[in-house]
């Protein structure tokens, strides 16, 4: 096992197929956010950029800044469920900018986007558990082999993060399984 100080390879067509998954894990919860802020384009506007760069378009500052715009939506959003959904579109297009270090955080960076859409739909639908396990199984079975590659070359996890930090321990374990 990697330590954290150490560099991982890691390629632009992982970084793409990351960054297409990440895009679609916010996509499935997308419509939470739309359906409390349904002017505010920043959450689509990032899934849209992320899905952009997957697709073969260039790491631009544009890029960037979607991210960090569907992060203020996060913090401008009054429900909850909509908070995670903002976030989740947030780590989408944050994911283009994976670093290359054998950090545990890193993980968090791989697995954010589906584990804020795991609990912006759990929020919705009430904390329905049955929700929470179909997106994460939903998110399981769509990673794409680049996901569970890079996993294999970092640390596990790390502690905290309180119920999205459970999700993303939760996916880690599947996906390394």
């Amino acid at each position: 096992m990697p330590t954290e100080s150490d560099k991982i390879e890691l390629n632009a067509y992982e970084l793409r197929e990351i960054t297409g998954y990440a895009a679609d894990c916010a996509r499935r919860a997308l419509s939470i956010f739309e359906r409390n802020r349904p002017a505010d384009t920043r959450p689509r506007d990032a899934i849209d950029a992320a899905d952009a760069f997957a697709g073969g378009g260039r790491r631009t500052a544009a890029l960037r800044q979607s991210a960090w715009a569907a992060y203020r939506a996060a913090q401008e959003a009054a429900s909850p469920a909509a908070v995670d959904a903002a976030r989740a579109a947030s780590h989408a297009a944050a994911a283009a900018y994976l670093h290359p270090l054998a950090d545990a955080h890193q993980v968090k960076h791989i697995l954010g986007a589906a584990a804020h859409a795991a609990r912006a739909e759990e929020l919705a639908s009430g904390e329905d558990q049955r929700v929470t396990a179909g997106t994460l199984e939903w998110a399981r079975r769509h990673a794409p082999a680049a996901v569970t590659a890079l996993l294999g070359r970092l640390p596990a996890a790390p502690p905290g993060g309180g119920r999205v930090g459970e999700f993303i321990r939760d996916l880690d374990a599947a996906l390394r399984a």
